[in-house]
């Protein structure tokens, strides 16, 4: 509630003050006229607290959101991490070796300590053989691995699909796939064949979670998007500047589904298939609710967590995320999503050490500063590492 009210206080000042400020007499260069705080305890648009029950307008007109920028005058410590301390698996990328890339990857991955980037995007068919022969005609055989995904993209879902799909992931598992990607739009988006939407608990997907756990392989799942994408573009939303720039994150324009119906009908899957081994991304969308998150752990001993693009919500509650990461430290898997060299070594350097009050690298991400997590060297290797080669046996398992 604290954390809301004061991401209120900031954006409302940033994005409307603007023209109040311009209207307010000026108060002997002590901004405008102060006012009375509203009944509900907020200040009036374009003004923030100065005293108890008082609000004020600032005498100049407040940078936008975009540009405000403050430097910190604190001094602290600081403990850049290139380099993860232990080998990594990232087993939530997007990326694959071509002949244009593949020396130019295991350059910057050697640097970084990631010993294998696991491609989350490897299709199906031909088009999966295809990346698992190139990967395999390569020297580096050991550093990337594929993920399958859905037959046509679940686009085309009728009587008889499942079983055709499910035959399909037996192929691909054939050609080299080590696991299997079911993408946010599956759940949420996707329209059956008869125009109904496509739930994740479908009976006509039940053949493919049966036959990933037949062969022994994991199921990644992103399902739903972050809670605030669901809630109204208003200056209360903590995610405003991402919602204003990416419009195909305005999920609380979907009339169909809701955040809390989407992981329902997740959850009812994880229980329906008890023995499938799931992989939820994103920490399952629980990093701003960690409660949350052990308790979908602790009801369903078949699903992992894997941390990808959550980083600015563990490192805002360092404390927190440490304990659950000792906690569950079995059940957590590293992953990225977007390949990016340069914002890895925030990742290494939430989570290997404690300090304190440092930038993200995107600011419409998240307005405030990240905390290290000071993890030991045991929960750091089973996050980093070790965790994975369990979950997802078609891993090299030698080497480490």
């Amino acid at each position: 509630m604290l954390i809301r009210r004061a991401a209120c206080l900031v954006v409302t000042a940033v994005l409307v003050a603007t023209a109040v400020a311009a209207q307010a007499p000026a108060g002997g260069g002590r901004g405008g006229r102060a006012v009375p705080i509203q009944a509900g305890g907020e200040c009036p648009p374009g003004t923030t607290l100065v005293r108890v029950g008082q609000c004020q307008a600032p005498e100049f007109p407040p940078p936008s959101i975009v540009d405000y920028r403050p430097e910190s005058t604190l001094v602290v410590e600081e403990h850049e991490v290139p380099r993860a301390k232990f080998p990594v698996v990232d087993i939530h990328s997007h990326t694959g070796p071509t002949p244009q890339t593949i020396d130019r990857l295991i350059k910057e991955m050697d640097a970084l300590n990631i010993r294998v980037l696991n491609n989350l995007s490897g299709g199906y068919g031909a088009e999966l053989k295809q990346k698992v022969d190139y990967i395999r005609s390569t020297p580096y055989r050991d550093r990337f691995t594929v993920f399958a995904n859905g037959l046509n993209g679940f686009n085309d879902v009728a009587p008889g699909f499942g079983r055709q799909a499910a035959a399909q992931l037996e192929e691909d598992v054939k050609n080299g796939a080590i696991g299997f990607k079911i993408f946010k739009q599956t759940g949420m988006d996707t329209l059956k064949r008869d125009g109904t939407r496509l739930k994740i608990t479908d009976p006509e997907l039940a053949p493919l979670w049966d036959t990933a756990a037949r062969l022994n392989i994991p199921v990644i799942i992103h399902t739903a998007e972050p809670q605030e994408f669901f809630q109204p573009l208003d200056m209360h939303n903590e995610r405003w500047l991402e919602l204003a720039l990416f419009p195909d994150r305005r999920q609380y324009l979907n009339k169909n589904v809701t955040f809390e119906l989407l992981l329902a009908e997740r959850n009812e899957l994880f229980k329906k298939h008890p023995k499938t081994r799931f992989i939820a991304a994103h920490l399952g969308w629980h990093a701003n609710n960690l409660g949350l998150a052990g308790r979908l752990l602790d009801e369903n001993p078949n699903v992992v967590l894997e941390l990808a693009a959550i980083l600015y919500d563990l490192a805002r509650q360092p404390r927190t995320a440490n304990a659950f990461f000792v906690k569950y430290q079995d059940r957590i898997l590293f992953g990225k999503d977007t390949y990016a060299p340069s914002e890895f070594p925030y990742y290494w350097r939430v989570l290997e050490t404690n300090d304190e009050y440092f930038d993200y690298y995107r600011d419409y991400h998240a307005f405030w500063k990240l905390y290290g997590m000071g993890l030991p060297d045991g929960v750091l290797r089973k996050v980093y590492y070790q965790n994975a080669l369990r979950i997802t046996p078609g891993l090299p398992q030698s080497g480490w």
